[in-house]
């Protein structure tokens, strides 16, 4: 089963308890160990989990359970396109592609710190492509947080550069929910215009029991 096929096979109650796309370690802003996540998923008996490091795969290349059922290797690469900052997500990526290992952050400031990660932001389209490269698919985190006048006609650009699906399930109320732009609603009602593939993850920063 490819990726896209075992994204389809999601179903939406199954995130954030069972499936959970979006989560940091500490190998970017996160604050617990990359294998103690993984190792607290097993014990929750979750399905699947992603743990999505910002411009960083180092997690998956030193973890000893890097080739766990359990885990599907991605990334979250900061991005800016059309006067927004945005998030891309990689999921499904062979880690040892070189066109993915170039756009990595060369240092840990890349993957923590908010400020320099956002003047060293990549364009989208060189993302996309790298994350293709990679065997994956390419998925547009937290829309709603993008700031831009139509998210309709982001999302449109967006796809046009290769996108290949978007966030849908995010907990709004608990993270950027300040920096929210657009309705909650209006990503599931855009994958389905648009024939995105639909995700979802709790953005965790801290351990997988927090959002439980």
């Amino acid at each position: 089963m490819n990726i896209k096929e075992l994204f389809s096979n999601f179903k939406k109650e199954d995130f954030f308890s069972k499936i959970n796309l979006h989560i940091h370690s500490n190998y970017s802003d996160g604050s617990e160990d990359f294998d103690s996540l993984i190792e607290d998923a097993i014990k929750l008996q979750m399905k699947y989990i992603s743990i999505t490091d910002h411009n960083t795969i180092k997690g998956y290349q030193n973890s000893k359970y890097k080739n766990h059922p359990i885990l599907i290797k991605g990334v979250e690469f900061d991005c800016f396109y059309k006067m927004s900052p945005l998030h891309i997500l990689g999921y499904g990526i062979d880690i040892e592609n070189e066109n993915l290992k170039k756009l990595c952050a060369k240092d840990e400031k890349e993957t923590k710190n908010d400020i320099l990660r956002l003047f060293k932001s990549r364009h989208p389209k060189k993302v996309i492509d790298a994350i293709h490269s990679a065997g994956g698919i390419a998925i547009l985190a937290h829309p709603c947080c993008c700031n831009v006048l139509s998210l309709d006609n982001f999302i449109k650009n967006l796809k046009n550069l290769g996108l290949d699906g978007i966030e849908t399930h995010y907990p709004y109320d608990r993270f950027r929910g300040i920096l929210k732009f657009s309705s909650k609603k209006l990503p599931f009602m855009l994958a389905k215009k648009y024939n995105l593939i639909e995700t979802g993850g709790s953005d965790e920063h801290k351990n997988l029991y927090n959002h439980l």
